[in-house]
């Protein structure tokens, strides 16, 4: 669809691509559009400190995900080589991704075994254990209501959720990129809220995620407009040596001459991620740039969970980003040592190299679970 200039002070829904529908169910995907108040600056890279070293997580699953095949970029002979990949490594529940989007289903089978606990919470004692001002916060925050219990009442967060981290070997539904990790869920946004009210729960969000312990960052929103509070946020992020998995944006356009933050803010800490179809194309509503977006990822009726303990596809830049979030995770649970942006460097540099992403996409390429880590495995023997 064209793209759409919105009021500088707005920060306005945007719907995502299409509405599939299976006989499970079906998704809406959203694109949460925000609008933005300052001109861009830009400040030097900083150094990123290097993570602490994880033991990766081998287990042989109880039961078999019934539907995993139905999730095209789960299969055996899928490119990103996941089940291949999985065999060095399926994540670690010290990991910590931070998913800041519309919250999530709390209950859902094939998520709750994955969330993060806040460890300097007591949980349900109705008092601020640890003195951050929130009380209760066990799982993460809605900063939409200001209460504990980030409910999804869209989809779109409960989706991208499962792509990362949903429960393998579980005998239920699906498996996340990434079946060992902690989920940090940090709601953000709701349609009726105020354009500047997203935003500020937007930056809320992503002080969240940095004080407690996050060591990725997956957000699958944006807009047009560049936001000094934002940027300064993901600067702290990137102090910490936390990444950041930013969506391309789903308007068709050329992100070099018609920018989409937070993807396009020009800090190492950022991966910017396109969609790609099953052909390996990019998917037709997908933003691209040969210098503000580094990589594309499948992104084209993605199969994943949704509200209500059910699943369904969705399609666009949203998923896409989950994939590569999910992809780091892996990464970072084998190879802790290395820093966020050498992570990001392992995954560019691990394409698989596309003819038709050549012109489109800074890497050239879509991402490669399986090459991510063996490039990484050779990284850590030959530098620590």
């Amino acid at each position: 669809m064209p793209f759409a200039l919105v009021n500088r002070y707005m920060r306005t829904q945007r719907t995502f691509l299409l509405l599939y529908i299976s006989i499970i169910t079906f998704g809406l995907v959203l694109n949460l559009k925000h609008s933005l108040f300052h001109s861009k600056t830009l400040i030097p890279s900083l150094l990123i400190p290097r993570a602490s070293a994880f033991v990766p997580t081998l287990v042989t699953p109880k039961m078999m995900d019934p539907d995993l095949s139905k999730s095209w970029l789960l299969r055996s002979n899928s490119a990103i080589g996941i089940h291949e990949a999985w065999k060095l490594s399926q994540g670690d529940k010290r990991i910590v991704v931070a998913i800041i989007d519309t919250g999530v289903d709390l209950n859902h089978s094939d998520l709750k075994e994955n969330f993060w606990h806040n460890p300097k919470e007591i949980p349900n004692n109705g008092l601020d254990d640890d003195h951050n001002g929130l009380i209760d916060d066990i799982l993460g925050w809605d900063f939409v209501h200001n209460t504990a219990t980030p409910y999804d009442e869209h989809g779109h967060g409960t989706h991208v959720t499962g792509i990362i981290g949903a429960v393998k070997g579980n005998g239920i539904g699906i498996s996340g990129i990434c079946p060992y990790v902690s989920l940090m869920i940090l709601k953000y946004y709701a349609p009726n809220s105020s354009g500047r009210k997203n935003l500020e729960n937007t930056v809320r969000a992503f002080q969240y995620a940095i004080d407690n312990g996050a060591h990725i960052i997956n957000y699958s929103g944006g807009g047009a407009e560049y936001s000094k509070e934002e940027h300064d946020m993901i600067v702290k992020a990137q102090e910490k040596g936390i990444l950041v998995v930013a969506a391309a944006g789903n308007e068709k356009n050329n992100a070099d001459e018609i920018a989409y933050y937070p993807a396009s803010y020009d800090l190492d800490n950022i991966i910017s991620v396109a969609a790609l179809q099953k052909d390996g194309t990019l998917v037709h509503s997908s933003n691209f740039g040969v210098t503000r977006i580094d990589v594309a990822a499948p992104g084209y009726q993605i199969y994943s969970t949704l509200p209500n303990n059910q699943y369904g596809m969705m399609t666009g830049t949203s998923q896409a980003t989950a994939v590569v979030t999910g992809i780091a995770a892996l990464t970072l649970s084998k190879y802790g040592k290395l820093p966020a942006t050498k992570i990001k460097e392992l995954i560019l540099a691990s394409v698989n190299p596309m003819l038709s992403l050549k012109a489109k996409i800074k890497s050239g390429g879509s991402v490669n679970a399986l090459t991510s880590l063996e490039r990484a495995d050779h990284e850590t023997k030959n530098t620590f």
